[in-house]
């Protein structure tokens, strides 16, 4: 059956859980673009903390949001839907209202405006997704999670550009730029929380226990360790090697971050319904191995020195973009198709542990390999980026039917998925 690579701006919307939602994933990513890339500098400009504390509350934070992930998992496979996105929204609230409340100096509630704000955004990804998962089916389930992730990265970048101009208010002006972040994700949880989407997943049918979507995804989660560095390339390992190694001015580093985020609003969308017409774990195996070419390409451009080294890691830095699409517009929608309707949020909630786990590592391992060299810093990307691609496109769907999945509200069930 051939698959149609037009998807309608309406239909898109509505798949994506309608107007009111859009909206919400919108104002979200706004707020996160206002205060995320500037919660380290919150914390030393004007709570006068030390750099190291800030950073080790925000780590602190991070992994407090990884640990309360197969809570999150529960509560989805319960039927919960908008109210976990909702709830993921207020609990940044409450990070941002402690946040302002933090007097100077003190670590202890800085630490607990970090976790809070942690928890909200590692549960954010798995609730959304679930929530998608529940109201579109197939293809159009696919782009409207791609759609959802050039939505949030266009957010994010207007959001980080707000809040950079906003920089030369000094104290004042980060005070009221997380004063505006917590009303955009209380704003965010209302609209979210309006759309009353709930579902009524299936019983797990006899024998899913044994053979359940964790031992039919451990290569797929294994892998997305070493795929999500990729996610970390533009902003920590491209930095490095081009500041560092190349001694290239630091607007090449700007120009690649800015490069990538439009390319990836521009081109998320339409890439993920192009490739629609190949098998979603070809796909995400097939994005590894242009990460990998990317990866091999950094490592050309590192050896051409000052002069031509930049522009060349500027130039290959757009195939890694593309790559970054191609697989955030497979690895979740391969996800949704692999689990059974009832273990959706659980197997939602081990896939951003394992994104939370290489995002969490990847900047270690990237800060430990460069001193080593180009050849260890891009030749042992390219190495485990390859291998997990094998290992994706090599393991077996074993996906067992499950009847009477429920659909979004209604008795309908989950339309077919199509190849996986």
């Amino acid at each position: 059956m051939a698959i149609t690579t037009k998807i309608q701006p309406r239909a898109l919307v509505r798949a994506s859980g309608g107007p009111r939602y859009a909206a919400a994933l919108a104002v979200d990513a706004l707020g996160t673009g206002l205060l995320r890339p500037f919660l380290l500098l919150y914390g030393v400009t004007v709570l006068k903390l030390s750099a190291p504390a800030t950073g080790t509350a925000m780590t602190v934070g991070v992994v407090a949001g990884l640990v309360c992930m197969p809570a999150v998992g529960r509560w989805l496979d319960r039927g919960a839907r908008s109210t976990v996105v909702a709830t993921s929204m207020l609990v940044r609230v409450v990070g941002v209202a402690l946040l302002l409340a933090t007097p100077a100096e003190d670590v202890r509630l800085f630490a607990a405006a970090a976790l809070f704000l942690g928890i909200g955004n590692q549960a954010w990804p798995a609730a959304h997704a679930a929530l998608v998962a529940t109201v579109a089916h197939g293809r159009e389930r696919d782009a409207a999670l791609a759609a959802g992730r050039a939505l949030r990265n266009a957010g994010l970048g207007a959001g980080a550009l707000i809040a950079t101009v906003c920089l030369t208010g000094g104290t004042t002006a980060l005070r009221a730029l997380a004063a505006v972040t917590g009303l955009a994700y209380l704003a965010a949880a209302a609209l979210a929380s309006s759309v009353r989407l709930r579902a009524h997943p299936a019983a797990a049918p006899a024998g899913d226990a044994a053979d359940g979507p964790a031992p039919r995804m451990r290569a797929l989660l294994a892998a997305n360790v070493v795929y999500v560095f990729c996610l970390n390339v533009p902003e920590i390992a491209l930095p490095l090697v081009l500041v560092t190694q190349l001694h290239a001015s630091p607007v090449w580093s700007a120009a690649v971050f800015v490069a990538n985020t439009v390319l990836v609003v521009a081109l998320q969308v339409p890439v993920t319904v192009l490739m629609a017409r190949f098998p979603r774990r070809t796909v995400l195996a097939l994005s590894g191995v242009l990460l990998t070419a990317s990866y091999l390409g950094f490592l050309v451009a590192a050896s051409l020195g000052h002069g031509w080294g930049a522009p060349a890691v500027a130039t290959v830095s757009v195939l890694c973009t593309i790559g970054e699409i191609v697989y955030a517009g497979s690895a979740t929608a391969l996800v949704t198709v692999l689990a059974p309707a009832h273990a959706l949020g659980g197997a939602l909630a081990r896939f951003e542990l394992s994104t939370g786990f290489g995002l969490a590592v990847s900047p270690a391992v990237i800060t430990a390999l460069a001193p080593h060299g180009p050849s260890a810093l891009w030749g042992g990307l390219s190495a485990a980026t390859l291998l997990s691609s094998a290992a994706v496109a090599a393991e077996k769907d074993r996906r067992t039917p499950t009847p009477g999945a429920a659909g979004p509200v209604g008795p309908a069930g989950r339309a077919a998925q199509g190849p996986a």
